[in-house]
């Protein structure tokens, strides 16, 4: 037997933080009953989330979505949006790994390898993601050191160093920025430290795993 959040997230469900807020909202049962945290389940268990029973053996998958803007990163609708599920017509259970802004573009990664999806999402890992920014300003050199060492974005901390690399500064700027970290609105709040607004982001990488700009926005490939 094995604990009931790693049990979940080895079957692509979500985290194992994910899993345990679940756990705790009451949305996970074990052989009809809900679940406890830290209980341990086997595969002899019936396991269900959200009344979905949930089977571990699944065969894995991991798909490259290029995600086009005004969709919610969600397995389920909100608001009566536009999810990235909505574009997916798959059998399995999967869910997008981490999450874009509505407004952002770019690379998405869905699986249901609740592993891979946390080594590409923990802190500790510090998986380069790499975006195309443009910003209204001009983005300076002054700007890329500050990137380098870190900013203030009003969290306790200062960011993890990130790199920046100038396109074109002008009136409207266009970079690259690649962070190793995933905070909320992180490089939009960056480039506002600095007196910038950013106006279009694309993620084009993850780790090593880059944007197939030959999908067409909304689509998606193994």
């Amino acid at each position: 037997k094995i604990r009931i959040n790693k049990y979940l997230s080895e079957a692509g469900i979500c985290s194992r933080r994910e899993a345990d807020r679940m756990i705790e909202e009451g949305r996970i049962t074990v052989n009809g009953k809900k679940a406890e945290s830290g209980q341990k389940v086997s595969l002899e268990d019936e396991v269900c989330a959200d009344n979905i029973p949930v089977h571990k053996n699944e065969k894995k998958v991991m798909l490259l979505f290029n995600k086009p803007r005004g969709i919610v990163c969600s397995t389920k609708q909100q608001r009566q949006e536009t999810t990235v599920t909505d574009y997916l017509d798959y059998p399995l259970r999967i869910y997008p790994v981490g999450r874009l802004d509505k407004d952002t573009e770019g690379l998405l990664i869905i699986t249901n390898d609740g592993e891979t999806a946390h080594r590409l999402l923990s802190p500790k890992k510090h998986v380069d993601k790499t975006y195309f920014v443009q910003t209204k300003g001009k983005v300076s050199e002054e700007d890329k050191e500050k990137f380098k060492v870190g900013v203030d974005i009003g969290e306790k901390d200062l960011t993890l160093p990130a790199d920046l690399e100038i396109l074109k500064s002008g009136d409207i700027s266009e970079s690259l920025i690649t962070i190793r970290e995933g905070k909320f609105h992180q490089i939009k709040r960056m480039f506002k430290s600095v007196g910038k607004e950013v106006i279009y982001l694309k993620r084009l990488s993850m780790g090593n795993i880059k944007l197939d700009e030959s999908l067409e926005k909304g689509q998606c490939r193994k």
